[in-house]
């Protein structure tokens, strides 16, 4: 006798004016912080070939991700000079601010709160240094590597980063 492959009943989603207990204008049941954040595409010639300098970190959930270098901006620095301050921490590669990409933002629950996060992107041009990781002050990243700009998309982590070497890759023709 054959039986059916029992089936997980359908879910419809909640409609947007929902709130997230599923009542109407209900709030969130946790604070919600804002944060900020700069960092980008630092490009070099390596052979004729753009590479980009990018990241390793492990996420919470103990996962290897590879993402661009980024950082919160420190006393009075603007996003740019963040940009270019992180990602010479974080990859050992200075870098010189040729153009603005644009930002991304996005959500995520930490420590019992929700954290909306904006990232402020720029495309540098490197001018020194050499990839390490021992100058990243706060340990976050555990690998650095330099990636041909073609191999971008198959080595980063989020979709939202890939969107942003793509308008690194459009603008880059004006630059080198």
């Amino acid at each position: 006798m054959v039986h059916p492959v029992p089936r997980a009943p359908k879910r419809n989603p909640l409609p947007p004016a929902m709130g997230p207990l599923g009542v109407p204008g209900a709030p969130s049941q946790l604070p919600t912080v804002e944060e900020v954040s700069a960092g980008g595409v630092v490009v070099a010639m390596h052979d004729g070939v753009p590479t980009v300098a990018i990241i390793a970190r492990i996420n919470r959930g103990g996962r290897l991700e590879w993402c661009l270098p980024k950082g919160h901006p420190e006393g009075e620095e603007n996003h740019c000079e963040a940009a270019v301050r992180e990602i010479e921490e974080e990859t050992g590669i200075a870098g010189e601010v040729l153009a603005t990409l644009g930002s991304i933002d996005y959500w995520f629950t930490v420590s019992g709160h929700r954290v909306h996060k904006t990232v402020h992107h720029f495309l540098l041009r490197a001018t020194g240094g050499f990839l390490t990781i021992e100058n990243d002050p706060d340990h976050e990243a555990v690998d650095v590597a330099w990636v041909p700009l073609d191999e971008l998309a198959r080595k980063l982590s989020f979709p939202n980063e890939r969107r942003i070497t793509d308008l690194a890759r459009e603008l880059l023709p004006e630059h080198f």
